[in-house]
């Protein structure tokens, strides 16, 4: 059965740093699409990053120089190292995966694994 299970959210001041995790069973990540999506209260799903089989990231242009996606083959486990954490970061976090090799943020659709989610607060 196909599982991902997301950590590291919480509260943080505005400048601060956040790591999240998503721990993968069911599969292995370095054949699946992985993505990181948010949706704040009142908000759409919008794409934050992605990485695929060939490790090449994508970013929202909103979190560019200050996210990073990666991946431990050897975990079977994507983070996202979020700084410089502002307030308009503040949504739950979701990751997510598909078995194509190449990743998009544009299509929320695409993926059809989802974990949980994992509250990302940025406030002082």
């Amino acid at each position: 059965q196909l599982q991902l299970v997301e950590s590291g959210g919480g509260l943080v001041q505005p400048g601060g740093s956040l790591r999240l995790s998503c721990a993968v069973s069911g599969f292995t990540v370095d054949y699946y699409a992985l993505g990181w999506f948010r949706q704040a209260p009142g908000e759409e799903r919008e794409g934050v990053s992605c990485i695929g089989d060939s490790g090449t990231p994508r970013y929202a242009d909103s979190v560019k120089g200050r996210f990073t996606i990666s991946k431990d083959n050897a975990r079977n486990t994507v983070y996202l190292q979020m700084n410089s954490l502002k307030p308009e970061d503040t949504a739950v976090y979701y990751c997510a995966a598909v078995s194509i090799p190449y990743c998009s943020i544009n299509v929320v659709g695409l993926y059809d694994h989802w974990g949980q989610g994992t509250q990302v607060t940025v406030s002082s």
